[in-house]
């Protein structure tokens, strides 16, 4: 019987290739969007792959819909937290509500996920938590200390919870995208973005499908000795 699989964010970006991956790899994949309804029923008349709206920053919605989910579905084996914001701006212009609204979201999200699924897949002993944080998570980015909070807290709730699931078959782990060639990355400017891939060893964006390989890597039988890691793939822009 095949796994069942939330992305959140999932029908855009990085979460689209995820998603995309994980359908190619016999996983019935749901995938959670938080805003515009027309591109995600373009979604998923162009992929087969549901989408289901609701806000990964409220913790009862994130309940709810993962019950409806597994009413409909099945239990949900898999979950990918992809779903994230930004609101940047240095801490001078950054209201209290930039940075409220991306630490709940961003890592709120992963909370709310983790609590709607986790103790099932603990109960199953099968699991597969992956999420997604950043590069900018891990060496911090000027205009970004609500960003880079989220994602850096990410990075050690991974961490902890993989402890909490390693004995009961679930893993949980992360990946850390450097700069994919998405519409969010699109956005900067000209200038800013050549600044930035110059620092890229590469010397490239990274694609979705890249970061689409290794979330499925992390979510397959083959992964079940990996947990409470960090997988970065960013083309060498930050190595520790």
């Amino acid at each position: 019987m095949a796994r069942i699989a939330i992305v959140t964010g999932g029908s855009r970006g990085i979460g689209e290739a995820i998603s995309l991956k994980l359908k190619e790899q016999g996983v019935t994949v749901i995938a959670n969007y938080g805003g515009n309804d027309e591109k995600a029923r373009e979604f998923t008349d162009r992929t087969g792959i549901a989408a289901i709206k609701w806000d990964v920053g409220d913790h009862q919605a994130c309940l709810d819909s993962c019950a409806r989910i597994a009413e409909e579905f099945g239990p949900v084996d898999i979950v990918v937290n992809n779903a994230g914001i930004t609101r940047d701006g240095t801490l001078a212009r950054m209201s209290y509500d930039d940075w409220d609204d991306v630490m709940r979201v961003n890592l709120g999200g992963c909370f709310n996920m983790a609590k709607a699924t986790f103790g099932g897949m603990v109960e199953r002993g099968w699991g597969r938590i992956v999420n997604i944080g950043s590069i900018n998570g891990q060496a911090g980015q000027y205009g970004q200390v609500n960003y880079a909070a989220a994602k850096s807290g990410i990075h050690g709730f991974t961490k902890a919870l993989a402890q909490e699931g390693a004995k009961k078959g679930v893993t949980v782990n992360a990946i850390a995208p450097g700069y994919i060639d998405t519409d969010m990355v699109a956005a900067v400017p000209a200038p800013v973005l050549e600044k930035i891939v110059a620092k890229i060893p590469v010397g490239r964006l990274g694609q979705a499908d890249e970061i689409a390989r290794g979330v499925a890597f992390l979510c397959s039988e083959d992964a079940g000795f990996v947990t409470g890691s960090t997988m970065s793939i960013n083309g060498g822009q930050h190595m520790y």
